[in-house]
């Protein structure tokens, strides 16, 4: 059966279904496919913090503007999805790292964000339960968190109520040219004929992007996470380490959840993300140093999920230099959450209008074809080279 659209969407993660949405409110016929159900992969897995400190410098617009979004959730889908303003306190333990917060506070600031600076009496004072190993913090107050086990499958109700078509456990076989357009297979026979593609598969997305001739060192990769049983509520903003060794939150039911470098192998051909008992162990430990009080929680579950990582840390967007109407959005490294609106946004604006206010021009997967400086973090988790043009394993 061959059908026509305007838009097929592959990839029904939180990028995949904003972008759905914003194409139907400005008017185009679309199609979303999921190998799986929609929201299973890393979008429904991940810790659900929507942070603005801490940025790429040229990641910026696109986050602010993608938080913009956030914070008009409940009005564009009709669900609040647990979004919530908590703020986000950025904590250093040394010399070294209260310089690094300094250097990340200026950027942020740079770019219009209020970011305060907190002492360590300050910071035992305003948040008692803190042990004593903090010795300085950031504090923005505009960074929030929201439920991601909600958000996508939210989302792509809310496209289908205004007419897009969501395609479940369906696979992408083929996408090809066909004329000026593309046509894609899929595992049950059927065809679309559309103008555009969105390639945004998440992990998977290189499967798209090689078929015409692009490439990328992508790799799977997921934290570790675990969540506590409910305790007393008192950490009310999320809390993050400046060398990422534990970055929590706690919900108003009471449950802590956890969520910590380094990351952990996954395997997207077998689809299985799990953590190793010590890195949970390790977890708790670097939790204990920050909230001691933490020291008796129990642990009732443990997860990871699948997330494509590139070694600069920073995704591919943009349209494909090679095949025009093809659009990629992949390689999230773990910052997918909070940008993602912003990036569907973008998506919508390339797609309906050919061009977008909001710089994207670092995100090329261009870039590839020379060698890329390796993020800092990858490389000592990853054990990296210092650079890297090549796909990762």
């Amino acid at each position: 059966m061959t059908t026509k659209t305007r838009v097929v969407v592959v990839g029904g993660g939180l990028i995949g279904t904003w972008t759905a949405l914003f194409l139907i409110k400005r008017g185009l016929k679309v199609t979303l496919i999921e190998k799986g159900v929609v929201g299973a992969q890393s979008s429904g897995t991940n810790f659900g913090n929507l942070r603005l400190q801490g940025r790429h410098p040229g990641q910026y617009p696109l986050s602010l503007r993608s938080q913009a979004i956030w914070e008009e959730i409940e009005e564009l889908i009709g669900d609040r999805c647990e979004f919530e303003k908590t703020g986000h306190l950025y904590i250093a333990v040394n010399d070294a790292e209260q310089e690094k917060l300094e250097q990340h506070a200026r950027v942020a600031e740079s770019h219009g964000l209020v970011i305060e600076r907190v002492g360590r009496d300050e910071l035992h004072r305003r948040w008692p339960w803190l042990g004593e190993t903090p010795q300085a913090a950031t504090y923005s107050a505009r960074d929030a968190t929201a439920n991601p086990r909600l958000v996508s499958v939210a989302v792509a109700r809310a496209a289908q109520r205004l007419g897009v078509e969501v395609i479940e456990n369906t696979r992408v076989t083929e996408v090809s040219r066909n004329g000026s357009g593309f046509a894609v297979k899929t595992e049950i026979g059927r065809v679309l004929e559309c103008d555009a593609v969105v390639n945004s598969a998440g992990a998977w997305a290189l499967e798209i992007a090689e078929t015409f001739g692009e490439t990328a060192p992508m790799f799977a990769a997921g934290p570790p996470q675990f969540v506590t049983e409910p305790l007393p509520y008192r950490v009310t903003p999320s809390i993050q380490a400046v060398d990422g060794s534990a970055i929590f939150r706690q919900i108003p039911r009471g449950n802590v959840i956890f969520a910590g470098y380094p990351r952990t192998a996954a395997d997207h051909v077998l689809n299985r993300a799990p953590v190793p008992p010590v890195k949970t162990l390790n977890g708790m430990r670097s939790l204990m140093k920050i909230a001691p009080f933490l020291k008796s929680a129990q642990v009732i579950r443990v997860w990871s999920g699948i997330e494509g990582y590139l070694p600069d840390m920073l995704p591919v967007i943009g349209e494909s230099e090679v095949a025009p109407g093809l659009y990629h959005a992949f390689g999230f490294c773990g910052h997918g959450f909070q940008v993602g609106p912003g990036v569907a946004a973008v998506l919508a604006d390339l797609i309906v209008d050919g061009r977008t206010d909001t710089p994207i021009g670092i995100f090329s997967i261009n870039r590839f074809k020379n060698a890329v400086q390796v993020s800092d973090k990858l490389a000592r988790e990853f054990d990296m080279p210092a650079s890297s043009n090549s796909r990762a394993g």
